[in-house]
């Protein structure tokens, strides 16, 4: 290729770039497309280290509370390892759908220490048999709700981990339904939808 030619002549062809091995197969970019990639909004460092700390405690708690509103929801990614998975998600629907004795234990023993509080003689004799009794009576519908949940799992869910699967339904169903976390999708009454 001359340095020198004529201006009448043709441009040259130009071939296309053959890419060499190990490349990485696309142009380099320009200066000015790889800063403005590289750019983003400017946000004046903290002043003190007071500052750096109270900006910090403020994205954490906006963290919790995101993490909060999605472990209530029930998405998966903000639950807990004990509450995540199919096999979970039956259990607390299962246990959701029904009425339980200890999902009012709470309630009972506060009535029962109200009328402990009464002058009256039955009231005395009355409290300290009734708290054995309503304890006992969900104790034992606990293990009732254990055993179906598990029976139900291993029908269903076969090959998922089913392990603590039965306390962990007996437990939910001893929390006030409004306590329990996840929040529950379904209401007492709704037991096909299980």
């Amino acid at each position: 290729m001359s340095v020198f030619r004529r201006r009448s002549e043709p441009a040259p062809v130009e071939t296309p770039e053959v890419l060499k091995p190990g490349g990485k197969g696309k142009p380099t970019p320009k200066r000015s497309e790889a800063e403005k990639r590289r750019r983003q909004p400017i946000t004046a460092p903290p002043k003190d280290r007071k500052e750096a700390v109270r900006k910090l405690r403020a994205r954490q708690a906006e963290d919790r509370a995101k993490a909060r509103a999605g472990m209530a929801r029930g998405e998966e990614k903000y639950l807990q390892k004990r509450d995540r998975g199919p096999v979970r998600a039956l259990a607390r629907d299962y246990v959701d759908a029904r009425r339980t004795i200890g999902s009012y234990l709470m309630w009972a023993f506060i009535v029962m220490f109200m009328v402990s509080l009464l002058p009256y003689m039955f009231a005395k004799l009355l409290v300290p048999l009734a708290f054995p009794v309503l304890l006992a009576l969900a104790l034992i519908e606990g293990v009732l709700i254990s055993r179906q949940v598990k029976k139900l799992a291993t029908q269903r869910f076969p090959a998922e981990n089913q392990r603590g699967i039965g306390l962990y339904a007996a437990l939910r169903s001893m929390q006030l339904r409004r306590l329990r976390i996840p929040n529950p999708r379904l209401r007492p009454g709704e037991k096909d939808k299980v």
